[in-house]
């Protein structure tokens, strides 16, 4: 499902830079800090960590090839590296880090509560875990619209994110925290405008196969995508120059170590 770095960039790339980094800037983290990003995918966090945090260090893991390639050739600043890795088994020692971070990846995760764990080993005694999570239930309208069209003509679309999902809620968020041993923890939330150009700007990245509704729209016949595609292009609100104001929302989970 992940492996596409530009293909991610054109569907959720796009969105997961802006609020990353609005993610960043609210942890407030003084400057010279060791930061890991888990789950970081095309880089997103790692470069909003760079350019708003003044870290003495950012490292971002990642289970994709693809995305770390993407990574690498977007993010070069010297003070970032990148490493395969599973979130579920970091390849770094205990109290490495004073700031670890993870968007928009714990909910994909097999064991959320194994990579929790990991977070807490990695983090220094004092330090900062912060993870934030698309509400797919609800406020990631981009996504959400497209399953409620998809699952009018299709009941049974069993990947629909927002039963799919459930950690991406504030209270099973919170609790994956603070069973991992964190303390003060808090559950927050950070919502911003997704504005596409037009409808194909919005349509176009759903047919690159990467994520969930795109693995699903790939898997069906090209006359149940027309239809999709037809009851979304007259259900989305269109401004006057046809460019969709639509909005996404993030839940986010802070402790600390």
């Amino acid at each position: 499902m992940w492996q596409s770095g530009d293909a991610y960039e054109a569907y959720i790339g796009r969105w997961s830079r802006k609020i990353a980094e609005t993610f960043v800037r609210q942890l407030d983290v003084p400057a010279s800090r060791r930061w890991l990003d888990v789950g970081c995918g095309t880089g997103a966090c790692t470069a909003a960590v760079l350019k708003a945090a003044n870290p003495a260090e950012v490292v971002g893991a990642d289970p994709s090839e693809g995305f770390l390639e993407t990574a690498r050739a977007s993010v070069t600043d010297p003070r970032a590296s990148f490493t395969l890795a599973d979130a579920r088994e970091l390849p770094f020692p205990d109290d490495r880090f004073d700031v670890v971070v993870s968007g928009l990846v714990l909910n994909f995760v097999p064991d959320p509560a194994r990579a929790a764990a990991e977070i807490a080993r990695v983090s220094a005694p004092g330090g900062l875990a912060a993870a934030y999570l698309w509400d797919l239930a609800e406020g990631m309208e981009l996504i959400r619209r497209f399953w409620e069209a998809a699952g009018e003509l299709d009941p049974v679309a069993a990947l629909d994110e927002g039963r799919r999902y459930p950690l991406c809620r504030p209270e099973p968020l919170g609790r994956l925290w603070t069973e991992a041993g964190f303390t003060g923890v808090s559950v927050g939330e950070i919502k911003i405008p997704t504005v596409f150009r037009d409808f194909d700007d919005y349509w176009q990245p759903f047919l690159g196969a990467q994520g969930p509704a795109p693995a699903y729209l790939a898997s069906l016949p090209e006359a149940r995508r027309d239809q999709i595609r037809e009851l979304l292009c007259s259900r989305l609100p269109t401004n006057p120059d046809g460019s969709l104001p639509l909005w996404a929302s993030a839940w986010v989970v802070r402790g600390t170590a």
